[in-house]
């Protein structure tokens, strides 16, 4: 598959397969993280790749029992550890670090035959206790991990003349046609 249907063909997958992930398809997960770009290079992020059920257990409860992630064989946690470092725009750097970093997760997944869904709704509290993560760290992201076993219906996406500026703000966007 090549980088455009890898692109085209995630989605966020919500039921999955009981089958075992093989760990270097995990191994291979973790490597497509690692190379993930961040601000000046500081990586601020912990990955923490979960297959016990029972710590999968405390996980679901700590996502406000979203039964999914009980499926999946696999959840992967995405942990930042706050910096001193704001980009110049005024952005917290290690948010959007760790956006970049679980994309590449969620690509990987996609390549791999796998499917994830990142999730972002959970208590913050009960997830680092469920994960064991210091409290000066921040759980960003989980993303349930597996084989899918469903085909979501590509969703309908806005036509670039709805999302895209020529120039400046509110500026005619190119004719790409």
């Amino acid at each position: 598959m090549d980088f455009f249907e890898v692109v085209k063909n995630r989605h966020s997958i919500r039921a999955y397969k009981p089958t075992p992930v093989e760990p270097e398809k995990l191994r291979q997960l973790m490597e497509a993280v690692r190379l993930a770009p961040s601000a000046r290079n500081r990586q601020p992020w912990k990955f923490i790749v979960v297959t016990d059920k029972e710590r999968i257990r405390k996980i679901y409860e700590a996502t406000k029992k979203q039964d999914f992630v009980l499926q999946a064989p696999v959840v992967i946690a995405a942990v930042a550890y706050p910096t001193d470092y704001i980009n110049t725009n005024g952005n917290i750097a290690h948010f959007v670090d760790l956006g970049i970093a679980g994309e590449h997760l969620a690509l990987a997944c996609t390549a791999l035959g796998l499917g994830a869904c990142w999730v972002v709704a959970f208590y913050q509290d009960k997830m680092k206790a469920a994960l064991e993560v210091p409290e000066d760290a921040h759980v960003v992201a989980i993303f349930p991990v597996g084989y899918p076993d469903e085909v979501p219906e590509t969703k309908e996406r806005k036509p670039l003349s709805e999302i895209v500026h020529a120039e400046k703000w509110g500026g005619n966007p190119p004719d790409w046609t």
